[in-house]
């Protein structure tokens, strides 16, 4: 028999055999979720209270776990469900509280069935949907699923959504020139004067580990919360967060900073994984055309290529992405709805929103900045 239960939190669960677990994946880490939670990030009054969902082996040692939260509204997850709380409220139904399977406010893909043996997914499933039945939930939903575990999903009968990002993908390239070289002429002589605009005036310098102290936490805190004000009415990461993950990841963190005068005046920082490299926030206190382009794209390109990534992941949205190299992906999130009826309403949406994400993709391929054959 299996038996799954609810944990407090991550931070009160073994951090080796979360890790064991989670792939070497940075947002699916102990240290990044438990950060998240000892800064007040997510818990009280934040709308996400964690509720990670494990299951033991028989000597007591992790074997599969959910990255679980529930949540009191739809902010900060970056697959956009609102028209479906609404709809629901209309019908007469609470939407709210919700089960959200993620790494908070992180619209970057990895496992999200954290398992020792794939056949302990249907068993981890089951018992989020049984938290759903147990505590009135209308729903679970997990983002950015990394594509090799939607089958999961798809074989527990969960809803497939599909959207798109745009990614860097490294193809062997020896150094920034090497990539130019495989873009059309007019995109090539594009970039090159933008990265000269950008570096014009400014010193750019990418620290990592214990390079960062808080003088340039502090810095790029100020950069953070001009651009949470603007884009989400306020930051969701805390001061204190900044910190936490210095101290428990700081050999996984890039930040990128900029510098006028010997004054930090923008900052981009990125998250390394074992293959990616994973751009998350932006912020600046003082307008440079393209200087956003070279922070959190260019550089990122550099770095990849220097630690021999795979891939960069810019981060959701973002059309302007393409014609600096950035091409276009599918990303998958999956869904459970409690009530049979809003369960079908929601596949008719999704089989209609499907066809215009497929007819968005081919549309943007085709406009590939990249030489043909390249």
């Amino acid at each position: 028999m299996i038996e799954a239960r609810i944990a407090p939190s991550v931070g009160s669960l073994p951090a080796a055999q979360w890790d064991a677990l989670a792939g070497g994946n940075p947002f699916m880490s102990h240290a990044f979720l438990s950060a998240m939670e000892d800064s007040g990030s997510v818990g009280p009054g934040s709308g996400w209270s964690p509720a990670p969902i494990v299951i033991a082996d028989a000597a007591g040692t992790l074997a599969a776990a959910l990255p679980a939260y529930l949540k009191s509204h739809s902010q900060g997850e970056y697959v956009f469900d609102h028209s479906w709380a609404d709809a629901w409220h209309r019908a007469g139904g609470s939407y709210y509280p919700k089960m959200q399977i993620a790494a908070p406010f992180t619209p970057a893909t990895g496992p999200r069935l954290l398992l020792a043996d794939d056949a302990l997914a249907p068993a981890l499933l089951r018992a989020a949907e049984q938290v759903c039945a147990d505590n009135g939930l209308s729903s679970a939903h997990a983002t950015f699923i990394a594509p090799e575990q939607v089958p999961l999903f798809e074989r527990a009968s969960w809803l497939i959504r599909s959207d798109i990002q745009f990614h860097w993908e490294n193809r062997g390239y020896s150094s920034f020139d090497e990539f130019l070289g495989a873009l059309s002429s007019r995109k090539r002589k594009d970039i090159r004067k933008e990265r000269a605009a950008a570096q014009q005036g400014v010193e750019i310098r990418t620290l990592t580990g214990a390079e960062i102290g808080e003088a340039e936490w502090d810095a790029f805190w100020a950069f953070y919360q001009d651009t949470g004000a603007r884009k989400w009415g306020r930051p969701y990461l805390t001061r204190a967060a900044f910190t936490l993950l210095g101290e428990r990841m700081g050999d996984r963190i890039a930040l990128v900073l900029a510098y006028q005068d010997g004054t930090p005046i923008a900052g981009a920082l990125n998250f390394i994984g074992p293959d990616a490299l994973y751009g998350r926030y932006w912020g600046a206190l003082l307008e440079k055309p393209f200087l956003h382009f070279e922070l959190c794209y260019y550089q990122a390109i550099d770095l990849a290529i220097r630690l021999g990534l795979s891939r960069v992941e810019a981060g959701a949205q973002g059309g302007h992405k393409l014609a600096r190299g950035y091409e276009p992906v599918q990303t998958w999130s999956a869904h459970y709805i409690v009530h049979p009826g809003f369960r079908s309403a929601v596949a008719e949406f999704l089989e209609r929103e499907r066809a215009g994400v497929a007819a968005d993709q081919n549309y943007l391929a085709q406009r590939s900045p990249f030489r043909k054959g390249a």
